[in-house]
């Protein structure tokens, strides 16, 4: 069952980012008078097609990991000379232009539409308060205590944990400092401060920068609490139930969610003595972690989720934005996150970001399955997050990419004179090798993740 869901899910998502990715090609090429031949979501054989009276074949092909948009095109066959003025090919240079670059920014705009809805719905998120700094960390030369509020990281505002993350992550792998903004709560006086960093978590696959910074947050704590299994979990075969908490471990008292976790992650395939409470009474049950494997380390897990600690409301900042607010927020929040894609992209280029942290379908997958049962607010901002990522890689001057075609229209518009075919050519086969490459070497990723 959890497969289907996962495949469900996948299809869902892919599919419609590719359908407004093409249809942003399809859309601008009918308003450009160029003849639309097919509409494909998906690859291989069709599941389901129809044609419309303009003679365009619309198709639901059985590979939903791409699609495209096939125009009369002279260079791929025969053209009757009654519709040559029609051929993609025979138009000018910014109607092609505009042609291509409407798949990609249509996944913006899919992104700024997410992004509104969630926004103009009401957006809330947690205060950001320094917890413990570890000692000689960028933290600790920055001066941050303990009760302070993180509230901007290099003259940016971050209101919630969110966004200071997001502020943060736009640092990895730089070497200089990190200008900090600091007020202790009910002072309206801001410190300013700078955190030393070099080639900043440039190294780690899986970089956490609040903790990278040096400070654990002061959030509520976790209690070891069960709020739902894994269907068919180690857990649930031992009789946990949703609300137990649990005491001890092999008479090892378990006080936060976190020592718990820790546990059971060190012990893959042995059996552990668990006391729970249940309903005011205790119980004593006994589980065996399966073994797990994530970047070559093994780990034992359980299948079980924890109680989320109700928060304080003076601890959470709500944003009530009105329909233009909340839609200059979502374009704020879709520019914000493109410039960060493309950073992240040339800072891997550079060797300052671990090339780990590149993922591909295996991991899509998996996050929207899961972004899928924590419900539709956080499918919706996967959603969006995966639109603007198809988005700026579409864009990267890769030819068979959309940015690749972009580079060749740009230097014809310079020119005055199209790139020569063979040197076209020779671009396409250079560029189909590196996107292959890049395509394993993500799903290498994924599988040394599972």
């Amino acid at each position: 069952m959890e497969l289907i869901q996962t495949i469900v899910s996948t299809v869902i998502t892919l599919g419609i980012l590719v359908a407004f990715h093409e249809f942003g090609h399809f859309w601008v090429a009918r308003r450009c008078g160029i003849k639309v031949l097919r509409f494909s979501v998906g690859f291989g054989p069709p599941l389901w097609r129809r044609t419309d009276a303009q003679g365009t074949e619309y198709i639901l092909a059985a590979i939903p990991l791409g699609g495209y948009v096939k125009m009369l095109d002279e260079r791929e066959g025969e053209v009757d000379v009654s519709e040559r003025h029609r051929a993609f090919n025979r138009q000018s240079v910014w109607a092609r232009i505009a042609v291509v670059s409407a798949g990609p920014l249509a996944n913006f705009l899919l992104a700024i539409m997410i992004f509104w809805l969630l926004f103009f719905q009401g957006e809330s998120g947690l205060i950001p308060l320094v917890g413990d700094v570890e000692p000689d960390s960028p933290a600790y030369y920055a001066g941050l205590e303990s009760g302070q509020q993180l509230v901007s990281v290099d003259g940016r505002e971050t209101p919630t944990v969110a966004a200071l993350n997001l502020r943060l992550l736009e640092r990895l792998g730089d070497t200089g400092t990190i200008k900090l903004g600091t007020r202790y709560r009910g002072s309206d006086v801001v410190y300013e401060s700078e955190a030393p960093i070099e080639r900043w978590l440039s190294n780690q696959d899986a970089p956490s920068p609040i903790n990278g910074l040096g400070i654990t947050l002061d959030l509520p704590k976790l209690l070891p609490i069960v709020n739902a299994l894994v269907d068919g979990s180690p857990a649930s075969a031992a009789g946990f139930q949703p609300g137990d908490r649990i005491i001890s471990a092999d008479d090892q008292p378990v006080p936060l969610w976190q020592d718990w976790v820790a546990y059971v992650r060190a012990r893959p395939n042995e059996v552990i003595a668990v006391e729970v409470e249940r309903a005011g009474r205790i119980s004593f049950l006994s589980v065996q972690p399966e073994s797990k494997q994530s970047n070559g380390d093994v780990y034992g897990s359980v299948g079980m989720m924890v109680r989320q600690p109700e928060i304080p409301a003076d601890r959470i900042k709500v944003f009530d934005r009105g329909p233009i607010d909340a839609l200059g927020a979502a374009v704020m929040r879709t520019v914000d996150l493109t410039g960060f894609t493309f950073t992240s992209i040339a800072k891997m280029i550079q060797g300052l970001i671990s090339p780990s942290n590149l993922s591909g379908p295996i991991t899509i997958a998996q996050v929207a399955a899961s972004s899928v049962d924590a419900g539709w607010t956080s499918w919706l901002g996967f959603l969006a997050l995966l639109s603007i990522s198809l988005g700026a890689l579409n864009l990267l001057p890769i030819p068979v990419l959309d940015g690749g075609h972009l580079l060749f229209y740009a230097i014809e518009a310079l020119t005055g004179h199209p790139v020569a075919e063979k040197v076209q050519i020779w671009g396409y086969q250079i560029g189909m090798m590196l996107v292959l490459s890049l395509m394993a070497f993500a799903l290498y990723n994924d599988v040394l993740r599972l």
